[in-house]
């Protein structure tokens, strides 16, 4: 008892316990030569293999049984113990298994004979009808004695409320994971909303000021106003598109349309249109001559691009450099981005990946974003065969990589065909 206590309070996993708790109490007691247990499963009505030992295991979890059939479920149904005492008693008590049941409990037992004496013990807490153990004894009969359910009465009340303990925490985890999903849905659409509403605010407002009847505004300030209307839009484009590439990778729609890709094109077309957008940060394009051709998405390579860079710009300093590299290792391509902004704490280094985590900026001003563009990168990324981290310390800036496989006879791009 004392041996099972300890298996029950040391071990979590409801699977290991259930085999640990058999095994030992087999190797304990005397009568029994093998045995299993088997679990009620609500959802089909039928009772399910947990653990098994002395019998093939893998063969013998294709067996499923009613409650009422076979011994085992006679047990389960009346909630009383049951002794069968000689082979005899033992095949009237398995005179109910179906066919099907009894094909599989036969090659599941081959080799070991018919059980000579069996014992029956149901699994009862609260009322309530659990599953039930079943030893038996392979070598005599009368092995099992009235004295034994006694003991292995009090051994299934153990076992019981570790099972019953074991499917409450099951509970409150789902319970749990719920309220944390909930929690984090409010906190998205809170983010969205405030998000959404700063840039709506500006095109209602510049609109307005447009359409106004007594207003006279120069040409000037009418392209000053459109230009800052753009912009927003621009903005609201952004946070839709991140949402709906979320929505559909999520839903394992991303698909790639793989061809020879040219990386130096990619990288300065679209460093040449951030530094367009961001006239206060400076760029350094990095590549070396011998870059070879990659099989890629381009325009899926050319969004990874955009989010890192946009990451940098967001989060650095006004005026700081934004360096994008390259480096050929052997069956990969490194495209490195760093910036010299405000840099990562180690506590959220490992979370920079995950959906809608953002960090506090801490420079004093609202940055824009969901907190979809890393995560987005990520599985196109990943999808393409490759791997995507960072590197950073505070205040002293981040460096964002990803990798890309290619062919090692692959060609340099500098090389004539």
């Amino acid at each position: 008892m004392f041996e099972i206590a300890k298996i029950l309070v040391t071990e979590h996993d409801q699977e290991t316990m259930l085999h640990k708790f058999l095994a030992t109490l087999i190797q304990t007691l005397a009568a029994a030569d093998a045995g299993f247990l088997v679990l009620y499963d609500p959802h089909d009505g039928l009772l399910k293999l947990k653990a098994a030992q002395g019998y093939d295991s893998a063969r013998l979890a294709r067996m499923h049984l009613a409650p009422g059939e076979s011994m085992t479920g006679q047990a389960f149904e009346t909630g009383r113990p049951g002794l069968y005492a000689t082979p005899e008693a033992v095949a009237e008590g398995m005179r109910t298994l179906k066919p099907a049941n009894h094909t599989i409990f036969t090659a599941a037992t081959i080799g070991l004979g018919q059980p000579h004496s069996a014992t029956c013990i149901p699994l009862i807490t609260d009322d309530k009808k659990v599953g039930v153990l079943v030893l038996e004894n392979l070598r005599q009969t009368g092995s099992f004695t009235q004295a034994d359910v006694t003991f292995l009465q009090h051994v299934a009340d153990l076992i019981t409320l570790s099972i019953e303990n074991a499917a409450l925490k099951e509970q409150l985890g789902s319970i749990q994971a719920r309220s944390e999903a909930n929690r984090l849905k409010a906190e998205l659409i809170s983010t969205l909303a405030h998000e959404m509403r700063t840039p709506l605010t500006s095109i209602k407002g510049y609109s307005t000021a447009l359409l106004m009847e007594d207003a006279d505004f120069s040409p000037e300030t009418q392209r000053e106003f459109l230009h800052i209307i753009d912009e927003e839009c621009d903005i609201l484009q952004d946070l839709i598109h991140d949402l709906l590439e979320s929505s559909l990778i999520d839903a394992g729609f991303l698909k790639l349309e793989l061809e020879p890709v040219m990386l130096p094109h990619l990288v300065k077309g679209v460093v040449d249109d951030i530094a367009r957008r961001s006239p206060e940060h400076r760029f350094l394009v990095d590549l070396p001559p011998d870059l070879p051709i990659l099989d890629a998405d381009p325009h899926r390579i050319i969004q990874v691009l955009r989010n890192l860079l946009d990451n940098a710009v967001k989060y650095s300093q006004a005026g700081g450099l934004v360096v994008v590299r390259t480096e050929v290792r052997p069956d990969v391509v490194v495209v490195s981005v760093a910036d010299q902004g405000i840099g990562i704490a180690p506590e959220h280094l490992n979370r920079l990946f995950e959906k809608f985590f953002r960090i506090k900026s801490g420079l004093g001003r609202h940055v824009v974003g969901v907190g979809l563009g890393l995560p987005i990168a990520r599985a196109i990324v990943e999808s393409h065969g490759g791997n995507i981290w960072a590197e950073s310390q505070v205040g002293q800036g981040t460096t964002l990589y990803f990798t890309l496989p290619y062919q090692s006879g692959a060609r340099p791009e500098g090389q004539e065909a």
